[in-house]
């Protein structure tokens, strides 16, 4: 569900009555029945869903699941919960939903998660460690490689680095974890779009302004890091380029010829990401051994609660989880 106080209760609230959605899947939006239902009330939808008390379904059965449903925390002081106003309490109830996911996408008892927005300065306040939801997932299913990749149809971008101020990048940065994103976005966009599984091409982005220009700006990271990358990647057979100037690295020509962009900071692809796909990417993290998509749009306290929220990307990222997911047989099925 999100953060509570953000727009991730009403997004949830419009996939559940969305009769695509529940043609992908069978839904089932970890939160509070209760703020749902004051939420449903706030944006005018409808609240006709099966309510799964947490404490009452132990173990959890995902093939009892027949319609869209709440798995209910009751986890939000009611009385004290306003839109827009996150606090330690709507921290710890966002962290409580997504651990719960994750552990029981790992005992195979649901296929995949689908994430709605959380707060990270609430998750702070709650005395949360993780940064963001993909250090959490690496962290919780002890996984080795991970990466971001967040894609749409007009442009997709994975990210060697996330979470970290500028002044860390460079020092982040190593010819091993390039290589590792660039054959964590190879192998997920082939399985993606398996039309194009033999012909995946991409771009990985320099760091520094004109590349560098041959060691004048920056610390040459271009030339040690990045292209060693780039000889390691084509020993291996995946076609790349680069490293791409950033400043043009994103120009239509280069959309038309390349699949993805390997970026080497967050803002280095999420810009030109959102500015072309604000409502319809999604965010994929490669490398786990569970399925996990999520919207790639913020907690918007501004408009939460009000119905104004788009749930476009929230579609779009159930749709890529169902596509993605693992044919498994659900723990607990007869």
């Amino acid at each position: 569900m999100g953060d509570p106080a953000g727009v991730g209760p009403e997004v949830c609230l419009k996939a559940l009555n969305s009769q695509a959605v529940n043609e992908y899947c069978r839904p089932v939006v970890f939160g509070d029945a209760s703020l749902l239902e004051r939420v449903a009330d706030c944006t005018k939808q409808s609240f006709a869903f099966d309510i799964l008390p947490k404490d009452n379904c132990q173990p959890f059965d995902g093939e009892k699941i027949k319609g869209p449903s709440v798995y209910d925390f009751s986890n939000v002081d009611m009385n004290a919960i306003q839109p827009g106003e996150v606090s330690a309490g709507t921290g710890q109830a966002s962290f409580e939903y997504v651990v719960s996911a994750i552990e029981l996408a790992q005992e195979q008892s649901i296929h995949g998660l689908v994430t709605a927005p959380i707060h990270k300065f609430a998750w702070k306040q709650a005395g949360i460690d993780f940064p963001g939801h993909t250090e959490l997932l690496e962290h919780q299913t002890e996984s080795k490689e991970v990466c971001m990749l967040l894609t749409s149809e007009d442009i997709s971008c994975s990210l060697v680095t996330t979470h970290i101020g500028l002044n860390a990048v460079s020092q982040a940065l190593s010819s091993e974890k390039i290589l590792k994103v660039i054959r964590l976005t190879h192998q997920a966009l082939s399985q993606i779009y398996p039309e194009k599984a033999g012909s995946i091409r991409l771009g990985v982005l320099g760091l520094n302004p004109h590349n560098g220009e041959s060691g004048l700006f920056g610390l040459n990271e271009e030339a040690a890091i990045i292209e060693p990358a780039l000889k390691a990647a084509r020993g291996l057979d995946i076609s790349v380029v680069g490293p791409l100037a950033p400043d043009t690295a994103f120009i239509q020509a280069n959309r038309d010829r390349l699949d993805a962009f390997v970026c080497m900071y967050h803002d280095q692809g999420l810009i030109p990401l959102k500015l072309l796909s604000f409502d319809s990417a999604v965010n994929v993290t490669l490398g786990l051994s569970i399925t996990r998509t999520s919207v790639d749009h913020g907690t918007a306290l501004d408009i939460a609660w009000k119905g104004l929220a788009s749930d476009t990307s929230l579609q779009s990222a159930i749709q890529l989880a169902s596509k993605l997911c693992s044919p498994i047989v659900l723990k607990n099925s007869s």
